[in-house]
């Protein structure tokens, strides 16, 4: 019987696509406010400057095309059972082959109506529409005649998936963490649920301060910490 990974990805992993980090040194924090474009008040207080906001994401999302980390971590599917549980809002994973993907945060590319997809609907994405790369404006509307927002996990909103991922993260026999600083909660304590034998690989350049005897780190960039993951697999 196959082996099953539960995979945890962040901004790294689509850094070498093109993507810009959040939280680094440049990072897109550093020239946005995500209180003003990606957080729940910021939409309610000017739900045009947030829908322009993640048009621009769109536009180079469009733009960009699968790394060798993100088709590496596809690759996996060929000799394991392969959950990806993605920090990330673009769609590269499921472009590079990806078939088993949860989105922790929402994905760029698609649509909802604000009064839809939340605790009153049992975070149903019935009424989720992918629109592609194409821009979403002010006024445009879902066929409820509701406003359309992006269907993204806005700061200061739960994460509906969050569920589904720790019992993906529990069943695993290896755990691996590609690209994220591991700074986000909740989706950055993910990794303890993972049994007390499931070794926990984590690649990424930066220090990681984490305790854990599980742990064993592969200080490099994704495509390259990719590489020595494979390597270790076959040891």
């Amino acid at each position: 019987m196959k082996q099953r990974i539960a995979v945890l990805t962040g901004a790294g992993v689509s850094a070498e696509s093109g993507l810009g980090t959040y939280r680094d040194n440049g990072g897109l924090w550093d020239n946005y406010d995500p209180m003003e474009v990606a957080s729940i008040q910021g939409w309610c207080l000017d739900r045009r400057k947030v829908l322009d906001f993640y048009n621009m994401q769109r536009s180079k999302l469009r733009d960009c095309r699968p790394n060798e980390a993100h088709l590496l971590i596809a690759e996996l599917e060929k000799d394991y059972l392969v959950d990806v549980i993605t920090q990330n809002v673009d769609n590269l994973h499921e472009r590079a082959g990806s078939t088993h993907v949860v989105h922790l945060h929402g994905e760029v590319t698609k649509v909802r109506p604000e009064n839809c997809c939340n605790e009153q609907d049992g975070f149903s994405e019935k009424s989720v529409i992918d629109v592609g790369y194409d821009n979403v404006n002010l006024g445009d509307k879902a066929p409820n005649g509701v406003q359309l927002r992006p269907h993204i996990v806005f700061f200061g909103e739960s994460v509906p998936k969050m569920e589904r991922a720790i019992d993906l993260v529990s069943k695993a026999d290896i755990v691996l963490i590609v690209g994220t600083s591991l700074q986000v909660y909740p989706a950055a304590g993910l990794y303890r649920y993972a049994g007390s034998d499931v070794p926990i690989y984590i690649i990424d350049p930066a220090d990681v301060s984490l305790r854990d005897s599980r742990i064993r780190h592969i200080r490099k960039v994704a495509t390259e910490g990719m590489k020595d993951f494979l390597e270790n697999l076959k040891k």
